[in-house]
C-alpha cells in the first residue's frame, strides 16, 4: 500500500510531529503543502491530509490544494490535526471532510489531538502538546488504517 500524507505545519510544528508519528506506522512520505503541487496522488492507494487549525478551521493552503484536484473515484482519504481546542476540530474535520467527500474520496478515518497554541496569548495553551501519549494514539490511529487496508 503506497501512503502519501500531505500536511500544513506552520508554528510550533505539533502537525509536523503528528504527521511523523502516523506515516512511520504507514511507511508513508510527508510532503507540505508548499511542496505538493508536484505530487500524483493517484500513484497512492491512501492519501492523508493534515493541518493545524487556524481560527477554527484547517489551514487555507490544505483547501487550495484540494480544490486543485481533479475529481477522484473511491480514492481512500484520512485527516488528522492539531489544535487549541477540539470543539474547533471537529467543526473544521466536518467542513474538510465534506469536501473530500465532494472530490469523491472515502474518508477512512479521522484523529485530532490537542497542540501548542499561542493564536491567543504569547504564553499559550496546551503546552507540551502533542505529548508523547498523543503521538502514540496517532500512532495507534495509524495501525488501524494500515489494517483496514492492508
Amino acid at each position: 500500500m503506497r501512503v502519501i500524507v500531505i500536511c500544513h505545519s506552520e508554528h510550533h510544528g505539533n502537525t509536523r510531529k503528528t504527521a511523523e508519528a502516523v506515516a512511520e506506522v504507514l511507511d508513508a512520505e510527508v510532503v507540505f503543502t508548499q511542496d505538493v503541487h508536484g505530487f500524483d496522488i493517484h500513484e497512492y492507494d491512501l492519501v492523508g491530509f493534515g493541518s493545524g487549525i487556524y481560527y477554527g478551521d484547517f489551514h487555507k493552503l490544505m483547501y487550495d490544494y484540494l480544490s486543485q484536484l481533479p475529481q477522484q473515484r473511491g480514492k481512500k482519504a484520512f485527516l488528522f490535526s492539531t489544535t487549541g481546542s477540539k470543539t474547533y476540530s471537529e467543526r473544521a474535520h466536518k467542513k474538510f471532510r465534506a469536501l473530500l467527500r465532494e472530490k469523491g474520496f472515502e474518508v477512512a478515518g479521522e484523529f485530532s489531538c490537542l497542540g501548542f497554541d499561542t493564536a491567543l496569548s504569547a504564553d499559550g495553551i496546551n503546552k507540551g502538546h502533542p505529548t508523547e501519549d498523543d503521538l502514540k494514539k496517532a500512532r495507534e490511529f495509524a495501525a488501524t488504517l494500515k489494517k483496514q487496508h492492508t
